[in-house]
């Protein structure tokens, strides 16, 4: 015998919700229709999946690894039904897509109305988050695409480049790295560092391609998200990093922060990211994330 696609849907509600009765609701199911359904797959495994305790559930080693399998087997499934629904219609129908906070308000304004008016069929689900949990949702089945910046090291997932984001050193008006017209990666200190909080790719990219490492201690300033650090830079707190396609969107407008291209070597390169669409290898709605980066590329 083997497990039941709802066995296992039943079995990866259960680690989302950590509760019997929550993860029934989620499958619209009667609570003991859902216990029924976990005890038959644990019957097919020949191995408990959940240890019962009073008022939580607790997955077993086997039921750990049960999910992690039940989530590619899901999500694979759910790949065949939306290519078989949209076979010869590619952007049609649902399409789940993440963005990363560095990205999303400032890339998609200017480019979605353009994806609408090359595929009106398309219903675009949005969602915003970091990189690790974009990545995870990707694996996991719940989101079809996301737009990322790389390097980024995620196995498993493929991607198709929108184009590339040059990274701009932003100090305030009247500081001495606002008067030069480029910097060099040795006019920056970590010790004057504003930085994004620890989970923002933008933030590592950044201090890699100038070759600076990390700051730490308490005493470092971070912020919670582009539109915060350009405050604190304004505020004369420090300088920092900000992206090109930030800037040309207007973040710094009405600021006294002040932008100045980076040269990181002899030939005069920038520090830049790689924008890409990612999806998870094998997904049956690759081709659609290819289309996606193209109607997304950068000007």
């Amino acid at each position: 015998m083997l497990p039941t696609l709802r066995q296992l849907q039943y079995l990866k509600l259960l680690a989302e919700h950590g509760s019997f009765s929550r993860a029934a609701e989620a499958a619209h199911v009667s609570q003991p229709a859902l216990s029924a359904g976990v005890q038959e797959l644990e019957k097919v495994l020949g191995s408990p999946v959940v240890e019962r305790t009073r008022g939580a559930v607790q997955l077993t080693a086997v039921g750990a690894e049960a999910v992690k399998r039940a989530e590619d087997v899901l999500a694979r499934t759910e790949d065949l039904v939306e290519a078989a629904r949209n076979a010869g219609k590619p952007l049609c129908g649902r399409f789940r897509l993440g963005v990363i906070p560095t990205i999303a308000p400032f890339l998609l304004p200017a480019t979605l109305p353009r994806l609408k008016d090359r595929h009106p069929a398309l219903r675009l689900f949005l969602r915003e988050d970091l990189t690790p949990r974009l990545v995870a949702q990707l694996k996991a089945g719940q989101l079809d695409a996301a737009v990322i910046a790389l390097p980024y090291e995620a196995a498993g997932i493929d991607h198709a480049r929108i184009g590339y984001d040059e990274i701009l050193a932003a100090a305030p008006a009247g500081h001495p790295l606002a008067l030069a017209e480029t910097l060099g990666a040795g006019d920056l200190e970590a010790s004057d560092l504003i930085l994004l909080e620890d989970g923002h790719c933008l933030r590592d990219q950044a201090l890699a391609a100038i070759d600076i490492e990390t700051p730490r201690g308490d005493d470092v300033f971070a912020a919670s998200s582009l539109h915060t650090l350009v405050q604190m830079i304004d505020a004369g707190l420090g300088v920092s990093f900000l992206p090109r396609m930030a800037v040309t969107a207007g973040l710094t407008q009405g600021s006294g922060v002040v932008t100045r291209p980076i040269s990181v070597s002899g030939a005069g390169a920038a520090p830049r990211r790689e924008i890409v669409v990612a999806w998870r290898a094998g997904s049956s709605r690759a081709a659609e994330a290819r289309m996606l980066a193209e109607a997304l590329t950068l000007d």
